[in-house]
């Protein structure tokens, strides 16, 4: 199990939506980042404490990037201080994390949530620096006083009961250990930011492979300049190369591609791809991928798919 701390006004309502979840184990209503400990009154009175929600969940069902991509559904980035008719200090929204590890995740979300906006987001990020407990009587407040007003609509509180992460996640054999990047991208779901990977503009002679499994993915002959800021490919180097998913994440339906063998998040295929090499364009992140130039394909042990290049 995991745990993510996540503030977004009043922690009645965060805390019913999270909960509904799937994936998510457990909720808790605290206070968080201020200084020193907290209770309800203190935290009133501008302690400079956070209402937060902790968030202990499973990340084979729900992974963080899908967390937070639903979590943002329900409030207004792009707000300070202030979400629905609560504003305070007290009500800011933000992203903490407990294990150093989410920070790459939680960072590369945030900034795609930018990409979302013209307006800058009011999100704060950061390490948990404290947490305590709220009072018993705010736990799990909605469900003791149902239909009690909340800044949250109901109709998200049944949307979030029929949220499912449009990635799965399965066990990997790993053959090298991967950066912060590369597990936020295969594992988590992650998207680089455009024109920052290192294969972007990279046209050698040779093959992609996964970069948590070395299964072969690509070939460099049909990888070209899309100008989208990812590497793009018009097929896969084997049908069954690459495995097909539904997503429904950013309010717009896109076909996920995964790595078969790895079950590795690798980016997403569209129908803009050059109409004389079949119309696709598989649009790959770089952090998924590890290229292996001809010259090293014998040695890596992927000679037998030299003659096909």
């Amino acid at each position: 199990m995991r745990e993510i701390y996540l503030a977004g006004g009043c922690f009645w309502g965060v805390q019913k939506y999270l909960s509904l979840l799937a994936g998510v184990v457990s909720t808790q209503a605290g206070y968080a980042n201020g200084p020193g400990e907290a209770n309800y009154e203190q935290v009133c009175a501008d302690s400079g404490h956070v209402e937060a929600v902790k968030v202990v969940y499973d990340p084979k069902t729900a992974p963080l990037g899908f967390i937070l991509d639903q979590f943002y559904r329900v409030i207004d980035p792009t707000s300070v201080n202030r979400q629905g008719p609560d504003s305070g200090i007290q009500y800011r929204s933000g992203v903490y994390y407990s294990d150093p590890a989410d920070a790459v995740v939680v960072e590369l979300s945030l900034s795609a949530l930018q990409r979302r906006h013209s307006a800058p987001i009011a999100v704060e990020q950061g390490p948990l620096r404290n947490f305590f407990p709220a009072e018993d009587y705010h736990q799990d407040y909605l469900d003791k006083h149902p239909g009690q007003p909340c800044h949250i609509p109901q109709q998200a509180f049944a949307q979030a009961t029929q949220a499912k992460a449009p990635w799965r996640v399965a066990p990997r054999r790993l053959q090298a250990k991967l950066t912060p990047l590369q597990e936020a991208v295969v594992r988590e779901g992650a998207t680089e930011p455009p024109f920052t990977g290192e294969y972007d503009s990279h046209f050698e002679p040779g093959i992609y492979v996964d970069v948590a499994t070395g299964q072969p993915l690509f070939a460099a002959s049909d990888k070209y300049d899309s100008g989208c800021g990812w590497p793009a490919f018009t097929r896969p180097i084997a049908e069954d190369a690459l495995v097909e998913l539904e997503d429904l994440s950013h309010g717009r339906t896109r076909t996920e591609i995964r790595s078969s063998q790895g079950d590795s998040h690798l980016g997403h295929v569209f129908p803009d791809g050059p109409a004389e090499r079949g119309g696709l364009r598989y649009c790959v992140n770089s952090a998924a991928l590890r290229f292996v130039p001809v010259a090293e394909m014998e040695a890596a042990g992927y000679g037998d798919l030299l003659p096909a290049l």
